[in-house]
């Protein structure tokens, strides 16, 4: 089984639009540095909002780690927020609040902006690319009531009761 894992697991890759680096492992806070400008990174989070400009498209995005595939990882750990500007124009109904988006670009100066009272000092990407994920599906929601570990060894059960229908 070990075996199988490990090969398993060395087929993981991003996808080809995110995977030529090398990157820089800096994350929004440390990115707000002066000497941060020119670097090339790979960041994804969750998109807070979407504002297509006449040459560009703008994310704001909470950052998060992103997972071997380079996908942001469903957790509440978060380097900040970044703001990553892209060529052309993007649609806001696709790239709606919540979803999920990894951007490789180019560190710039920082933005200083708002959230909502707050004066916040936001990293600035140029964008040269936005990979933007597919939704992740949830479980269905009596999973976690019939059982609490998620699926069981038994053929069928899943949504149905949690011992065999013979018992």
């Amino acid at each position: 089984m070990l075996l199988i894992s490990f090969l398993v697991s060395a087929c993981v890759h991003p996808p080809a639009q995110l995977a030529d680096g090398p990157f820089v492992d800096a994350d929004p806070v440390r990115a707000r540095a002066p000497d941060a400008c020119g670097q090339r990174v790979r960041w994804g989070g969750s998109i807070v909002s979407v504002e297509p400009r006449t040459s560009e498209t703008c994310f704001e995005v909470v950052e998060r780690p992103l997972d071997a595939v380079a996908r942001p990882r469903d957790t509440d750990e978060s380097g900040g927020r970044f703001i990553a500007c892209a060529p052309g124009f993007y649609d806001p109904v696709v790239y709606e609040k919540g979803r999920e988006i990894t951007v490789v670009g180019v560190v710039d100066a920082p933005a200083t902006g708002t959230i909502g009272e707050y004066e916040y000092q936001f990293a600035r990407l140029k964008a040269e690319r936005v990979y933007l994920w597919s939704k992740r599906s949830p479980y269905p929601p009596d999973v976690h009531v019939i059982n609490p570990w998620g699926w069981t060894p038994y053929w069928g059960t899943f949504g149905r009761p949690y011992f065999p229908y013979w018992w």
